[in-house]
């Protein structure tokens, strides 16, 4: 089988495995894992090796971007403080005791050691969110997870490229030093600077497939200028969408939203899927180059770095809830977190797309290159089968599935969007009886008959539309509505557009 057969079986799998996942409540990541190693140990699978450097640009770079993009920066502001705990905190203790294990039990140099820990300590929240996302939990809970694995990466790379930059003899201490100093502002203001330009350039790439294909190019084309640049690619792929997301105008397209959503989710899936057809066939590779002797001993030092990454991120959230809940200054205007909050946070430590890229990024010269590879995929491959398969369990027996009702939130919001549609309806021109309607039937504010109630009636109707998108805009400014909700209720504003623009404008949206 060639690569392509490879991952088109792969893909295949994926779609079946996906549609079991959605009904029986688990992680599709940990299944692609599972999915990943199976296909890969197939007699006759291609084996293959990717760029070091292409790599981290092609799986991380558009993940970032997608993340960032979605990701409040009122929200980022609230949560700091858990946040900072989770990205520079747990990262750094987690690259510190993982590094140790690898100094003392595998022999590696402590830079390599240091290159190790970086890899597998950011978490990645893809298969937690999958989880998550159909469970009532706490909006505060489910915010920082989201914000921590947006932002850890930057700190896990920064350590990984330093340490790696020493270990292959690339710089001296200071050096390195000077680089990361350097690299973190200097990869946020590039961020910042490329988006302006990019937010003129896509004006000229049209509404939906054109500006769609943009939006990858940005995303590569931005972190291999900032790794050109010896400058923080992760910030600054981050500092770009997230800049664009607030900026005047921003996805001001309905048409665009609806297609790019679904786009980008899919794209998304298959890189997830690609890195773990890649994963499970280095992993073969390097099982079959090992000495019989030399199996078990990297697989208990692979199972003892598992246990290390575990156990550390479990340490730290669970000490820094105690903290929080005894100090008001430590969690600031936050509720103090409960047990249970804690708990389900230190457990979801889940490692996946990161780890696998920057394991896949290390040279061939690297020490004990193939230990190191399989250590990381070991990782990945026990986190998100263990931890991703007794989340859901573990929710339901913390209770956290009870402790809020995303349904009341988006009653609430719904109604305020009402209110909203009924005051601008009485304001518009020649609309005293479609506002009489509208007041009417106002307990059926979601269904469909309203349209066709305002589709004769083009302006009342995208005025309507309009006064609900600013009010929805303020409902999320002031934390009245999560992210996850305010996309829901955005894209229904969004068909809504679409249904009234008049025929002309709307087949222009969609080219």
């Amino acid at each position: 089988m060639t690569f392509f057969e490879s991952l088109l079986a792969l893909l295949l799998v994926a779609i079946i495995l996906l549609q079991i996942a959605r009904r029986i409540g688990l992680p599709y990541p940990a299944m692609l894992a599972i999915a990943g190693m199976a296909v890969a140990f197939v007699p006759g699978v291609a084996a293959i090796r990717l760029d070091p450097g292409t790599a981290l640009a092609l799986f991380i770079a558009p993940v970032l971007l997608d993340a960032a993009f979605d990701f409040p920066l009122v929200t980022a502001g609230r949560l700091w403080r858990p946040l900072v705990i989770l990205i520079v905190g747990a990262v750094l203790a987690t690259t510190a005791i993982v590094a140790w294990i690898g100094w003392a039990v595998a022999g590696l140099p402590i830079a390599a050691a240091i290159v190790l820990g970086a890899i597998v300590a950011p978490p990645d929240a893809a298969a937690a969110t999958a989880v998550i996302g159909a469970l009532a939990l706490p909006r505060t809970t489910v915010s920082v997870l989201k914000g921590e694995s947006l932002l850890n990466d930057a700190t896990a790379l920064l350590l990984f490229s330093g340490a790696l930059a020493f270990q292959m003899a690339e710089g001296s201490p200071g050096a390195i030093g000077l680089h990361v100093a350097i690299a973190v502002p200097g990869g946020i203001l590039l961020g910042v600077v490329l988006s302006w330009p990019v937010r003129w350039i896509q004006r000229f790439a049209g509404k939906t497939l054109g500006a769609n294909l943009l939006q990858f190019v940005t995303a590569w084309v931005i972190w291999l200028i900032a790794d050109h640049l010896d400058l923080s690619a992760v910030l600054a792929v981050v500092a770009f969408a997230v800049t664009a997301a607030h900026s005047p105008n921003a996805g001001s397209s309905p048409r665009m939203r609806v297609h790019s959503f679904a786009v980008w989710a899919a794209v998304v899936f298959l890189l997830n899927v690609t890195a773990f057809l890649v994963m499970g066939m280095q992993a073969r590779s390097i099982l079959e180059r090992l000495p019989g002797d030399g199996i078990w001993p990297a697989l208990r030092f692979a199972g003892l770095v598992v246990l290390a990454v575990i156990a550390t991120r479990f340490v730290v959230v669970m000490a820094w809830g105690q903290v929080a809940r005894r100090s008001r200054s430590a969690r600031g205007t936050l509720p103090p977190p409960t047990i249970g909050q804690s708990v389900l946070v230190g457990w979801c430590g889940m490692r996946g797309l990161v780890t696998l890229a920057t394991a896949f990024a290390l040279p061939a010269t690297f020490p004990q290159r193939d230990l190191v590879v399989l250590t990381a995929f070991s990782v990945v491959l026990a986190t998100l089968v263990g931890q991703g398969l007794t989340l859901a369990p573990l929710i339901r027996w913390l209770g956290l599935d009870r402790m809020e009702n995303p349904a009341d939130e988006m009653w609430a919001a719904r109604t305020r969007l009402v209110n909203v549609a009924l005051d601008e309806l009485r304001s518009h021109p020649q609309a005293e009886d479609l506002a009489r309607l509208f007041e009417a039937k106002r307990d059926k504010h979601d269904r469909p008959e309203l349209l066709d109630w305002i589709k004769g009636q083009h302006s009342a109707g995208l005025a309507v539309v309009s006064a609900q998108r600013a009010e929805l805009a303020r409902l999320l400014n002031g934390e009245e509505v999560g992210i996850d909700s305010f996309y829901v209720l955005q894209e229904e504003l969004d068909w809504r557009e679409l249904t009234l623009l008049p025929e002309e404008e709307r087949r222009i949206a969609e080219t």
